[in-house]
């Protein structure tokens, strides 16, 4: 799937703000956050620190982002499942997040949701798969 700029980087900034909704960014949630930041086509410096600025950037907008195909924000959401799991835990706050994103998208969050995941797509190689990793940046 292609998508451009204004959808890249709102998926980043969402999955930013999603990973400090618990206020603690771990370091596997660090990196799989770099890993979705080089899929996404954004320079490694960019990405770190943007990740270690969220818990203390106080002009980040945290409104949830609003994408141009449900397609787009239903990947978003397994994404953020996968996020929100990496530290063995899917808070509270991580899963309204996820709620507001299907709801400001006009999706049913309840499917996506409803197993919370956070792993189920992982690989041969046991490494987790990203639904990130099959969009492209036009």
């Amino acid at each position: 799937m292609t998508i451009d700029v204004k959808d890249g980087s709102n998926y980043f900034r969402g999955l930013l703000l999603l990973i400090g909704k618990d206020h603690q960014i771990t370091e596997r949630e660090h990196a799989l956050m770099m890993r979705i930041g080089r899929s996404l086509g954004f320079e490694a410096e960019f990405c770190d620190t943007a990740i270690r600025d969220i818990l203390d950037n106080p002009f980040m907008n945290d409104e949830p982002p609003r994408f141009s195909a449900g397609e787009l924000a239903e990947k978003f959401i397994r994404d953020g499942l996968v996020l929100a799991g990496a530290d063995e835990e899917i808070h509270a706050a991580e899963a309204g997040w996820l709620r507001a994103v299907a709801e400001a998208n006009g999706i049913d969050a309840g499917p996506l949701l409803e197993g919370k995941s956070g792993e189920g797509g992982r690989e041969r190689s046991g490494m987790i798969r990203l639904e990130v990793e099959d969009l492209r940046m036009k």
